[in-house]
């Protein structure tokens, strides 16, 4: 097997694919990228058994084979390499590089003692504009559960309708959800799915990672494919297969208040600003602040009190409308759900202060964020 590829390409392949290597002492083989050489491309695989990923190189092939080798020897070795053309030619259990003045040989195993990628169908898809997926999983991704007791809330759950996909994430106590358009998807276009957390980050990591000719194959578009059991993502020149989180995820349409007695439009950054100040003097551990709501004269009241270190309270102007209201919240939990809302101005919605808070946009209903308040 011979191939010559630029360093830049083979040092951006490895990139994307070598994150999902894992350390396995049982089974030392996932600690490698295997190459597949053929007529028609040069393609790096990677997996952890419970996520794969394919990245295509583009380079000239004089010769087919197929080896695996360890990942951090060949992306090390590969990204100190000059700006130039590889050459690579396996040798039996090695594999010779040259780079200008650089030569090397490094120790590579059978390709056959590789663990098989599972195959999705490719043929029916949900078509989406890879920005969104990526800015929606930000926006959603944060409120997701580390707690792996209940594996449904260590997920992200995808809705997919005929014209939208609709993403959520929730620990219980806040949670996110975000809407973005469908390019085009398939004849039976219902489906529900939750796919883990941390294959919905390699991925984030992987579409902020490409370069701008990369997208253009695709036309800035990642196609989703899913079978019973497994989720595929393909862009370019890459593929990301998954498997799926077996269970029922919350009813979380429940936990939404359809009316309010109280809502508020203020400005986001002055309301953050005042919430970390208070923020200081909160109890630790409970991390919690309060806001009273006037309607009669406009005016938010953010405070917190600590025993030991002192207490705070920042009046803010604002538009309220309805009845006067309060609530305690966990500070760090509402600040995450600020951060994820891109307009200048917020509405707040509230019930009651045993109901959760919902944050949404001014003037788009595309994204909301839930908290629920401490109880005292």
């Amino acid at each position: 097997m011979t191939f010559i590829s630029l360093q830049e390409n083979l040092k951006q392949g490895l990139a994307i694919v070598s994150r999902v290597v894992s350390k396995n002492i049982n089974l030392p083989i996932l600690n490698n990228i295997l190459f597949k050489v053929n007529k028609s491309n040069i393609e790096l695989v990677a997996t952890n058994l419970e996520m794969g990923i394919t990245h295509q190189v583009r380079g000239k092939i004089d010769s087919e084979g197929e080896f695996t080798v360890d990942s951090k020897v060949i992306t090390d070795y590969i990204n100190l390499l000059p700006g130039d053309k590889v050459e690579c030619e396996q040798d039996r259990m090695e594999i010779k590089i040259k780079c200008q003045n650089y030569k090397t040989k490094i120790h590579v195993q059978e390709a056959s003692d590789f663990p098989l990628i599972p195959k999705v169908d490719k043929e029916n898809f949900y078509s989406i504009l890879a920005d969104d997926l990526r800015n929606a999983l930000g926006e959603v991704i944060f409120a997701v559960t580390n707690n792996e007791t209940r594996l449904e809330l260590s997920g992200v759950l995808l809705t997919f309708t005929k014209d939208n996909l609709t993403l959520v994430g929730t620990d219980s106590y806040r949670l996110a959800e975000k809407k973005i358009k469908i390019k085009s998807n398939y004849e039976n276009p219902n489906n529900k799915v939750i796919i883990p957390a941390r294959t919905l980050q390699e991925l984030i990591r992987v579409l902020s990672g490409f370069k701008d000719d990369d997208r253009l194959e695709g036309a800035g578009e990642i196609k989703i494919c899913l079978s019973d059991n497994q989720v595929l993502f393909i862009f370019g020149s890459t593929e990301l297969v998954s498997r799926l989180i077996n269970g029922s995820y919350p009813d979380y349409q429940q936990i939404i208040p359809l009316n309010y007695k109280t809502r508020v439009l203020i400005n986001k950054n002055e309301l953050m600003r005042a919430i970390k100040a208070s923020a200081i003097f909160s109890k630790a551990g409970v991390n919690d602040v309060a806001l009273d709501f006037r309607a009669e004269t406009g005016k938010i009241t953010i405070s917190s009190a600590s025993s030991q270190v002192g207490e705070s309270s920042v009046e803010l102007n604002s538009e309220i409308e309805g009845d006067n209201n309060e609530i305690i919240i966990n500070y760090r939990y509402f600040l995450d759900g600020l951060n994820n809302i891109s307009s200048d101005m917020v509405k707040l919605d509230l019930v009651n202060s045993g109901t959760p808070c919902v944050l949404r946009p001014e003037k788009s209903d595309d994204y909301l964020y839930i908290v629920m308040p401490i109880r005292q």
